[in-house]
């Protein structure tokens, strides 16, 4: 009977694989833009006064009106903002890999998305440690200066806690840049349970397993490989806590800080926590959502980015991992 029962899955495995490389050379096949960026940093830091008008005129959502030239003049004198540019210039001399893996991602948007347009992507340098690359209104804006490296030394300063850090690679800038995507296309959290925040989240990153199915699991949560494996090793005892403690369906505003939000490490009051990444609430509800949509394939992606976390959960048949 058991021979039996692994070769049924491995004939289930062997299909699944088959439909998923059939999908991929769909996506392949979709005609999009050559995607070029365009590097404002470069004209901007790298050029004079004298090529301010120009940029104000070809950049105009990049100046906004009542700010005097002697701000932007200011700025491109700036001494910090300016090691911040040459630090770019060495780490990313050249974006051409960057194109290539975008035109990727805006293929498999358009495959779930047909009406998708490419959007003009613009790299930039700033100061801002809380906005990270981002899709909005037809433009996918990249400042660099958040994506030098976790070991680079500019990141070494107090206000900047490591476990942000650690996100400023430039792996990050693609599963940045789809979770900005798909952030208006999840439907809200329809209460105030962990569960649904769990799961909302957790469509975030499912989508980050269909827009970008070559990037580590590691890279769409923003994990190191380490962190990934510790998740792994304790889905199940992670699990087993979230249910014995009744905390699912509970609505303690004091659950998002210790599971959902991001932070050194995740609560659960125990001497393991040192040991763990935080966000563990949505790197388990993510869990869900793949368990779902796994056991549910006739429901549309549309349909299950509207679906309320209850129905998602209690049609997922989600176990963890022993």
């Amino acid at each position: 009977m058991k021979k039996f029962v692994l070769i049924v899955a491995a004939l289930v495995i062997a299909v699944s694989c088959k439909e998923e490389d059939k999908k991929e050379s769909e996506i392949a096949a979709i005609p999009i833009e050559k995607v070029t960026i365009d590097r404002f940093e470069k004209k901007f830091f790298g050029g004079t006064p004298d090529d301010l008008p120009q940029l104000k005129s070809e950049y105009p959502y990049f100046f906004p009106e009542g700010n005097e030239d002697a701000v932007w003049l200011e700025m491109m004198r700036d001494t910090f903002q300016l090691e911040l540019y040459n630090e770019v210039q060495r780490k990313f001399p050249t974006v051409n890999g960057l194109e290539k893996d975008f035109e990727e991602l805006f293929k498999h948007i358009k495959y779930y998305y047909p009406n998708f347009e490419s959007p003009k992507v613009i790299t930039l340098v700033s100061d801002d440690l809380q906005t990270k690359a981002i899709y909005a209104q037809g433009f996918v804006l990249i400042p660099l200066s958040l994506y030098l490296g976790a070991d680079n030394s500019l990141y070494d300063y107090e206000e900047l806690p490591r476990y942000k850090v650690l996100q400023f690679t430039p792996s990050q800038i693609l599963p940045d840049v789809a979770t900005s995507f798909v952030s208006g296309k999840i439907a809200p959290p329809r209460d105030r349970t962990l569960l649904a925040l769990m799961v909302y989240y957790g469509k975030e990153l499912y989508m980050q397993d269909l827009l970008l199915p070559g990037i580590t699991d590691a890279d769409k949560i923003g994990y190191t490989p380490e962190h990934l494996q510790w998740a792994q090793e304790n889905e199940s005892e992670m699990w087993r806590y979230f249910v014995d403690k009744n905390l699912l369906y509970d609505t303690d505003s004091k659950l998002a800080p210790r599971f959902i939000n991001p932070a050194p490490f995740s609560k659960f009051y125990l001497e393991l926590d040192n040991e763990s990444p935080g966000r563990l609430g949505r790197w388990l509800g993510w869990q869900i959502v793949r368990a779902y949509a796994e056991n549910n394939k006739n429901v549309t992606l549309q349909e299950l980015l509207a679906m309320d976390a209850k129905t998602i959960f209690e049609n997922s048949k989600y176990k963890p991992k022993k």
